[in-house]
C-alpha cells in the first residue's frame, strides 16, 4: 500500500516506519493516525518482516497532535470526539499488540501523543538531548488515551506527577523512569538500533509473540489464573515446531532455522 504521510523502508527482514511530516515536527492528524494503524496491521501479517523500527523524519520524533487538527476539534460534538479518540486508541493498541518486536528509534523531541507512540514500543533508543513532555494539561485537557500504555512504562506515581505538571524532561530522566531503554550519541544512533534489530532477529519469532502475550496476560489475569496460564504456555511451546527446533539446535550446537 502507498502512504502519503509515512515512509516504509524495508531492508531484508527489517521494516522501518518513518513519520514523514518533518515540516510540522511529525505532528499527528487523522490521516497519519490511520496510515500508521494500517501499516502496522499489514506488517503484523507480513511473514518476511521480523523487526519493525518506528521513527520520525527530521529533527523531531513526534510533536503530538497537529495544530490544525486540534482547531477542528474545538467545534466537534462529544460523539465526534469519541470517534477521533477511538481512532487514536486503535493506533496505539495496534502497535502495542503487534506480534513483531517494535523498536522506537527516537530521533528527537516528543510531546503529548508522541510520547504515547514511545510507550507502545518494545525497546526505545533515543539520542542525547531529546526532550519530552505530557503537555496536554497546559491546554486544559488530559493525556487520557495514552495513559493505559504510559503507566505500563513509567509507573503510576511518575505518570501522575508528569501528567499534572506538564513539565519537560530530558532523555536521561526518561531513561531513569523507564520510558527510554537506551541513550546514544547521534554518531552511534543508527548502529545501536541496528545492533538491537540484529539481536531480535536471532530470537524465535513465535517466542517473541508469546512473550508479548505473556506480559499482556499478566496485566489482565488474576495471579492464580496467570500461574496456571504460564504452566500451560511453556508446556505448549516446548512441543511446538519452533520450540523443538530451538532446543535441538542448542543441543546440536548449530543455529536454529529462523536465524538462517
Amino acid at each position: 500500500m502507498k502512504y502519503e504521510l509515512i515512509d516504509v523502508l524495508k531492508d531484508n527482514d527489517i521494516a522501518t516506519v518513518m513519520l514523514n511530516r518533518a515540516e510540522v515536527h511529525n505532528a499527528m492528524n487523522e490521516r497519519l493516525i490511520k496510515e500508521i494503524t494500517t501499516c502496522f496491521k499489514e506488517l503484523a501479517n507480513d511473514e518476511k518482516t521480523k523487526v519493525i523500527v518506528l521513527t520520525g523524519k527530521g529533527e523531531s520524533f513526534c510533536a503530538g497532535a497537529d495544530l490544525n487538527w486540534m482547531k477542528s476539534m474545538v467545534m466537534y460534538s462529544k460523539e465526534e470526539n469519541i470517534r477521533d479518540s477511538r481512532l487514536l486508541l486503535d493506533m496505539y493498541d495496534t502497535i502495542y499488540n503487534c506480534p513483531k518486536p517494535v523498536i522506537g528509534k527516537i530521533n528527537g523531541h516528543a510531546f503529548g501523543g508522541g510520547v504515547g507512540l514511545i510507550a507502545v514500543c518494545d525497546i526505545n533508543i533515543a539520542t542525547i538531548g531529546s526532550k519530552f513532555a505530557f503537555s496536554e494539561v497546559k491546554l486544559g485537557i488530559i493525556p487520557s488515551v495514552i495513559s493505559t500504555y504510559v503507566v505500563r512504562r513509567i509507573g503510576l506515581s511518575n505518570m501522575k506527577r508528569l501528567f499534572i505538571t506538564g513539565e519537560r524532561f530530558n532523555s536521561q530522566y526518561a531513561k531513569e523512569i523507564g520510558l527510554i531503554d537506551f541513550i546514544t550519541e547521534k554518531d552511534d544512533f543508527n548502529s545501536t538500533v541496528e545492533r538491537y534489530a540484529e539481536q531480535l532477529k536471532s530470537s524465535s519469532p513465535k517466542a517473541i509473540k508469546e512473550i508479548k502475550n505473556l506480559v499482556n496476560n499478566y496485566k489482565k489475569m488474576d495471579i492464580e489464573k496467570y500461574k496456571e496460564f504460564t504452566v500451560e504456555k511453556i508446556s505448549e511451546l516446548r512441543v511446538s515446531e519452533e520450540g523443538q527446533e530451538g532446543m535441538n539446535a542448542f543441543l546440536e550446537k548449530r543455529r536454529p532455522k529462523w536465524e538462517r
